[in-house]
């Protein structure tokens, strides 16, 4: 195991990334010890359980390592990690209005310490959905944005656009084909923050 920088700067966010992706196991043991009773705190206003909150955390800080070669300097790393843990914990309440009263305490409270994370780094990705979509051809584009957005049948955007059906599926497939690609390096962070794959054909 290599050994930690005598003086590493926990907030510099782009050192202790680039020593992650290069699987530095002791910068990540830093970074675990910083963060673990932070996140346990933060989760434990979603989550009663103390054990359920640690094993929350836990595999917060597990995807981080699994995941460390996608990690990108421009996320900030408490963000991923703040977010992360906040959507885990949020999974583990199954109603909808105690998620919607408890986001909002929990916004309020601590909007100005955690700078909001669900709010930038959910602004971050939409913003690289968006350019990703731009690079699109028009027609695959076209389609896409009716299937998704105006939730229409294939059949349906066959009718509007007067193709076929197989016409329209293979432009969708082409479009979902291209975003995966052009998005390749954040697909972790948008399974995790949407809570599903929005690339998936539907």
């Amino acid at each position: 195991m290599s050994q930690a920088p005598v003086h590493l700067d926990i907030e510099n966010n782009r050192l202790v990334i680039k020593a992650l992706r290069a699987g530095e196991e002791s910068v990540f043991d830093t970074v675990y010890r910083y963060y673990f009773r932070r996140l346990c705190a933060f989760c434990s206003q979603y989550v009663s359980e103390q054990d359920e909150v640690e094993e929350i955390v836990q595999e917060t800080m597990m995807w981080l390592w699994e995941n460390r070669s996608g990690l990108l300097p421009e996320l900030t790393l408490k963000t991923l990690l703040f977010t992360i843990v906040k959507n885990k914990a949020l999974n583990r309440l199954s109603h909808f209005e105690v998620k919607r009263k408890v986001h909002q305490e929990i916004v309020e409270k601590y909007e100005t310490e955690f700078e909001n994370p669900d709010f930038y780094l959910g602004n971050e990705l939409f913003r690289l959905y968006e350019e990703a979509l731009k690079q699109l051809p028009a027609e695959f584009r076209e389609a896409y944005e009716m299937n998704r957005n105006q939730r229409l049948t294939h059949k349906e955007i066959a009718d509007k656009l007067n193709v076929s059906p197989q016409t329209v599926n293979y432009r969708i497939s082409q479009a979902l084909k291209l975003l995966r690609i052009a998005l390749k390096d954040y697909l972790p962070l948008f399974a995790l923050f949407f809570g599903t794959d929005i690339f998936q054909q539907s």
